[in-house]
């Protein structure tokens, strides 16, 4: 009887993290409507990194007040730090860069296929870095809700090209921000066995924030007179990559990565796409097609597997 009211509380549990998963990925789906909006006022680095400056100065009152309240918290060590940079500048600034160059080098649709493989990827790392299990419900899992956004990106495949040179630079950044955006989830899951998931947060931020000022000194040189001709919309945009994009997105997906592998979290990745094609017809009034509705029902079918079905964490 114990054992069937544990099962309960932490299946409660599960639905409870992906949630927190569902939320993060809705808020994620958000970042190309932002981008557009503030394209016509900043350049695609200083789109990436200027909110993510903003967030991780926001974060610094967070850890020190967190500091205070657990005084005998372990401080990192020069070691610590060598861990944190690896995170932030193997995870965040390749993530973002490669996604930024890349796109302005090849075709955002090509980003949006390519951005397919994140969940695969994590999985791959994963097993490899954590020695997580690759279960069979797990790949039959992540290949569901693969179908199910090719469904969704019916139109991104028409508009695609991987086989014209012209593209192959641009390609290959998209990967290997892909891969950058996986390598950091997995590598920080490792680091939560010493710090809490807000402090490898913090730390990370800092890092890569300190890692990419050349890029908008000499790659991008800004600008701050390009801030004053920010209108309303242009406004809101940036605080939301800054408070809800890099901030509370991030803090969600780290208090659910806490407790569940990579590869489970990562399932939850192909809900961004469907949040997507959603806020895609509610704010720029775009129709939804019947693949795109087909593509969001095998989505959700694959994330009730995991849910419903997956017992190895």
């Amino acid at each position: 009887m114990n054992t069937s009211v544990g099962v309960q509380a932490g299946k409660r549990q599960t639905v409870w993290y992906f949630c927190l998963l569902a939320m993060a990925s809705l808020i994620w789906s958000g970042q190309g409507i932002a981008v557009k909006v503030l394209d016509p006022h900043l350049g695609p680095i200083a789109i990436t990194f200027l909110p993510f400056y903003v967030t991780t100065l926001l974060f610094v009152p967070l850890l020190l007040r967190l500091r205070r309240q657990n005084p005998g918290a372990p401080a990192p060590s020069a070691l610590d730090w060598v861990r944190f940079t690896i995170a932030g500048v193997g995870g965040q600034v390749l993530a973002q860069l490669g996604m930024t160059w890349g796109i302005s080098k090849s075709l955002a649709s090509n980003g949006s296929i390519l951005n397919l493989l994140i969940p695969v990827i994590s999985a791959v790392l994963a097993s490899f870095m954590l020695k997580e299990r690759l279960t069979l419900l797990r790949i039959v899992s992540l290949a569901i809700g693969l179908v199910g956004v090719v469904f969704l990106s019916v139109g991104d495949w028409r508009q695609a090209s991987f086989g014209s040179m012209r593209y192959l630079t641009g390609n290959l950044l998209i990967f290997a921000g892909c891969f950058g955006s996986s390598f950091y989830n997995v590598y920080c899951k490792g680091l939560m066995q010493k710090f809490q998931e807000i402090e490898i947060l913090i730390y990370s931020y800092v890092t890569a924030s300190i890692a990419s000022i050349p890029l908008l000194i000499w790659a991008e040189p800004f600008q701050f007179r390009s801030l004053l001709a920010f209108d309303a919309k242009s406004i809101v945009a940036f605080l939301f990559l800054a408070l809800f994009m890099y901030g509370a997105s991030m803090l969600l997906f780290f208090k659910a990565l806490q407790h569940l592998d990579v590869t489970t979290a990562s399932t939850s990745l192909y809900l961004v796409p469907v949040f997507g094609v959603l806020l895609a017809a509610l704010l720029l009034g775009e129709r939804l097609n019947p693949a795109a509705l087909i593509g969001a029902a095998i989505v959700l079918i694959s994330t009730i597997l995991v849910v419903r079905y997956d017992t190895s964490y």
